[in-house]
């Protein structure tokens, strides 16, 4: 319940203001079909959190204990000051959905998950858990708390959260994570 809980908070604080966050934004006040975009977002992260997960699993059985501490609190370390660093400019939606709302959000939203630090987290989180499933499910159940919303209220409810601060909270709960490990 840890695994799914902890992905859950930290994947759901480091969504807050990321390019894929701006792109929902984007395709939900271009598109205004918020159903297909929810969906495509769903498919897409559960996709990409499947794999980043997988191979955090398989990390934490391949590298040795000490060592993936060492790894994993360095790079909470890392994901903490990407935090600190805002994505600023949305991606911009397609004028004709040739594959449709639901294909264009599913490939656009995978593609901009790939490398991305909630990606990271949940491989990090995997190998930190050692457990695929709730790793997986709470980080995607993380990432969709943040976004439906933008889908349901676009720009007027997006622009008025107030980024910066939800940034520096995401930063410091991935540094007291490495802090933590570092400690141990």
């Amino acid at each position: 319940m840890e695994a799914f809980l902890v992905s859950t908070a930290v994947v759901a604080l480091a969504e807050i203001g990321d390019k894929t966050q701006l792109l929902v934004l984007a395709l939900a006040a271009h598109f205004r079909k918020p159903v297909p975009i929810i969906f495509g977002m769903l498919a897409a992260t559960l996709l990409n959190r499947a794999v980043a997960g997988a191979l955090g699993a398989w990390l934490a059985v391949t590298i040795s204990p000490s060592s993936l501490r060492w790894i994993l609190s360095l790079s909470f370390v890392s994901i903490a000051i990407w935090a600190l660093i805002p994505d600023k400019t949305a991606p911009q939606a397609p004028t004709t959905p040739r594959i449709g709302v639901f294909a264009t959000t599913l490939w656009t939203y995978f593609l901009l998950e790939m490398g991305d630090k909630t990606q990271f987290a949940t491989l990090a989180l995997a190998a930190k858990y050692g457990s695929l499933l709730p790793v997986v499910v709470g980080s995607t159940l993380g990432t969709m708390l943040i976004d439906v919303p933008v889908v349901i209220f676009t720009a007027t409810a997006a622009w008025r959260l107030p980024h910066k601060p939800l940034r520096l909270i995401a930063a410091a709960v991935f540094l007291g994570l490495g802090i933590v490990g570092l400690l141990r």
